[in-house]
């Protein structure tokens, strides 16, 4: 929660914004000082409209955290979530709360691979359709050379992962279950109730539709969504527990 507290106090953290800069060097200090390697990965976002409010083109990163001696090559796993926010709304459950289960989980697991942790730039709509959003994991992905995408044994993306007392554990779509399978079983190991789901409106798609398994934490619907009144209030404490609980169990 303190995550989820520092983060939405500093306001909205639109993709292009000062403030998404200055919530990106604050993660990337937490990592650091938890012993990661880590790097930032520059990409350009075009000008759009982003639910509703005009956003201008320019620069966005993604933040890439490893553990030192970690090799791309080899069979990993990637866990990721989203920085940005839409413009109006300072984002406490989206997306601190899942920057908040990522950096915790980063901290405490043991993984039974190596992991990559990614916090997403410009994960945000900028338009309509699949080219107006995702920006920073396609990017991610587009970067990856063959060998390197070989090496990807599973993604999960955590997005609003904060509301509720189900974990929603969803797929990108009905043929690509390997990672939403693995998920549901980790869930079991540890008591958590689940709820299956199929859905493309996070990270995990830009995987699943190059051909890597992935799968996403969270979706529950709240009345603040996107908007100004999304501040931590909203997230709930239990709910963080439970997907930390699930997604520490996938690691394992």
């Amino acid at each position: 929660m303190s995550t989820v507290r520092h983060l939405a106090g500093l306001g909205p953290r639109e993709a292009t914004s000062s403030t998404y800069l200055q919530a990106l060097t604050w993660l990337e200090g937490r990592f650091k000082a938890s012993g990661y390697q880590v790097r930032r990965q520059k990409l350009q976002v075009p000008a759009g409209v982003s639910w509703g409010v005009p956003v201008r083109a320019g620069t966005t990163w993604n933040l890439i955290a490893t553990r030192p001696g970690f090799s791309p090559r080899k069979p990993h796993l990637v866990v990721g979530a989203h920085l940005d926010t839409v413009p109006q709304a300072p984002g406490a459950e989206d997306n601190a709360s899942g920057i908040a289960v990522l950096l915790r989980t980063a901290q405490l697991a043991s993984p039974r691979l190596p992991t990559t942790f990614i916090a997403f730039g410009a994960e945000e709509p900028r338009g309509d359709g699949d080219a107006n959003h995702h920006y920073g994991s396609r990017a991610y992905v587009a970067s990856l050379p063959a060998a390197r995408r070989q090496a990807v044994r599973g993604m999960v993306s955590l997005d609003r992962v904060g509301v509720g007392t189900v974990v929603p554990v969803c797929s990108a779509n009905d043929s690509q279950l390997t990672t939403r399978n693995e998920l549901l079983a980790a869930a079991a190991r540890v008591g958590v109730r689940t709820r299956s789901c199929v859905n493309r409106s996070s990270d995990h798609w830009s995987f699943v539709r190059a051909g890597l398994p992935g799968a996403r934490l969270g979706s529950t619907p709240y009345a603040a969504y996107h908007s100004a009144r999304d501040l931590p209030n909203v997230v709930n404490p239990a709910q963080l527990d439970r997907m930390g609980k699930v997604l520490v169990s996938w690691l394992g």
